[in-house]
């Protein structure tokens, strides 16, 4: 295999959860790293990605020190203490934290001497095709920028986004792989409800969501031209959009986004006045 030169040193990846242990995967898939540690509570957990070149730690202190960029991979009401553990070993680093709901302000006053990038992920960068949603701080320079899109890029498409607009990006993409979820098992049940076997029902539902999906991310047609070319006159395909409107899906997702929009915001807020 042709070697491929590393663009960052070391990234240490604190708390490799479901996300933050995604993150290591795609970060050492594409060899952009010289090293990266990842850290755990339970560092057994972490062995699956020992197995794949990652290095595994239970100490944040150690790991963040031997660091040039970390993630904050931790839950948003662990950060605080997370921080106070290790901020000495921040100074004067690119931190890159994925914690839901908490604003760069808060992080930036935790540790004044870091340079902090806000980032909301999703679950989807277990595969490397997360849609990430980043903002960068007030102390970040432009080649901040530039390594935190190259990182980002590793788990899918990125997109710099002023801060004001996270709420609703983790109530649209951050919670959307949910919403989705549920209109791929909807299809799946349908195809069985219409005869078909599990897995060709499964399959068919599956595939259909994601090549639709690539016809507008390729830009090859916009949603409502799909619709357009899969509908003709009396056929098959309108007879199911009347049920779908009649069902008032539409609505449904829609709301859907506001809620957790504004859940997000009143955590965040509840978060802020602590």
């Amino acid at each position: 295999m042709k070697s491929v030169k590393a663009l960052v040193g070391t990234v240490t990846v604190i708390g490799a959860g479901v996300i933050g242990g995604a993150i290591v995967k795609c970060l050492v898939k594409s060899r952009i790293a010289d090293n990266v540690i990842a850290t755990r509570r339970d560092i057994n957990a972490l062995i699956p990605l020992a197995d794949l070149g990652a290095n595994i730690s239970d100490n944040n202190i150690v790991a963040a020190n031997q660091a040039e960029i970390v993630f904050l991979c931790v839950k948003p009401n662990d950060l605080e203490r997370v921080l106070l553990e290790i901020k000495d070993e921040l100074k004067g680093k690119l931190v890159i934290s994925t914690a839901a709901v908490i604003p760069i302000a808060s992080l930036e006053k935790a540790v004044p001497e870091a340079r902090f990038v806000r980032t909301m992920p999703n679950i989807a960068a277990m595969v490397s095709e997360s849609f990430t949603a980043y903002s960068m701080g007030t102390t970040t320079v432009l080649e901040d920028k530039e390594v935190t899109e190259n990182l980002l890029k590793t788990m899918g498409t990125c997109m710099e986004v002023e801060e004001k607009y996270m709420d609703a990006v983790t109530g649209l993409s951050g919670s959307g792989p949910a919403f989705i979820a549920i209109v791929i098992e909807a299809l799946t049940y349908a195809g069985l409800r219409v005869g078909l076997p599990r897995e060709l029902s499964r399959v068919a539902s599956a595939q259909s969501v994601l090549g639709t999906a690539k016809l507008i991310m390729e830009q090859v047609c916009s949603p409502s031209e799909i619709a357009e070319m899969v509908t003709t006159p009396g056929g098959t395909t309108i007879e199911g959009i009347y049920q779908i409107e009649d069902g008032k899906l539409r609505t449904a997702l829609m709301n859907a986004v506001q809620a957790a929009t504004e859940k997000s915001s009143s955590i965040r807020s509840k978060w802020g006045d602590e």
